[in-house]
């Protein structure tokens, strides 16, 4: 389902309005219906160790941290559906919920380069994204990773160009990182609260086709609007530069705060 293609003689009506994937403006909308094809992502992991009590701060509760190692995701969407190619940056860290006892990776961060992407992951995942302009590219033989907001490049990775093939799969040893866990909140016009949940999403038909790791070098620059500093690096660990191609599908509602006593059934 998606926005009724514009027709000049044809007004909007209530059950258009009401539909599953509706988005405004409604003849040129804004938020795309799933699922969405994203095609040849280049993305580059970076894993270090931080602080465990740094990650705790971060964490709404009831999650709790299952690890101290920090997951960034820069990626180079080239081919995405609907929003078109774009760079995306998810800073990760592990988290447990303790209710169902599933575990996955809560994104305290996220910047993105796309005006659609950035209000996609807002207002259907709950996803704390900003614009920035994430980069991975291929600078002789090394890959090299930047993230930058406000003209201050606050996050810079680096790892050997392809040297040691891998699997993507070595990646869970640090954390569940399939699971994306965000923290929705939306407020009423009349300044109520509309929406407080924890949401959670798995990527569908993930298809990988290279992977290569390494040794990695991360380095954090403090930024007020991008405060990823705050799970400094006490260990650099390891890298990993992957293309892939998979689905955005809709997700599910784990936690909602504002209905304690009523769960959804798909946590459970």
């Amino acid at each position: 389902m998606r926005n009724p293609d514009y027709h000049p003689e044809r007004r909007l009506t209530e059950q258009d309005i009401c539909a599953y994937g509706f988005s405004t403006p409604w003849d040129a909308p804004t938020i795309p219906p799933f699922p969405l094809r994203f095609r040849q992502v280049s993305l580059m992991t970076l894993a270090w160790r931080t602080d465990m009590q740094a990650i705790r701060a971060l964490l709404p509760p009831p999650l709790e941290p299952t690890s101290d190692v920090v997951l960034a995701h820069i990626s180079t969407m080239r081919d995405p559906e609907w929003i078109g190619p774009f760079g995306e940056a998810n800073i990760m860290v592990g988290c447990r919920y303790p209710q169902t006892g599933e575990e996955g990776g809560y994104s305290p961060y996220f910047f993105l380069s796309s005006d659609m992407g950035v209000a996609h992951g807002r207002e259907v995942h709950g996803q704390p994204k900003k614009l920035g302009r994430p980069v991975v590219e291929a600078r002789g033989d090394t890959w090299v990773a930047t993230v930058e907001r406000n003209g201050i490049e606050f996050l810079t990775g680096t790892m050997a160009y392809k040297q040691k093939p891998s699997d993507i799969a070595r990646l869970s040893e640090y954390f569940d990182f399939s699971t994306n866990i965000n923290l929705k909140a939306v407020d009423h016009i009349d300044a109520t609260p509309a929406i407080r949940q924890l949401t959670a999403r798995r990527l569908s038909d993930v298809v990988v086709h290279e992977c290569w790791s390494g040794l990695c070098t991360v380095e954090l620059r403090p930024h007020i609007q991008a405060p990823v500093h705050r799970l400094p690096v006490r260990e650099m660990l390891e890298g990993f530069h992957w293309t892939a191609d998979f689905s955005l599908v809709p997700g599910r509602i784990l936690h909602d705060y504002l209905r304690p006593a009523a769960q959804s059934v798909s946590s459970r």
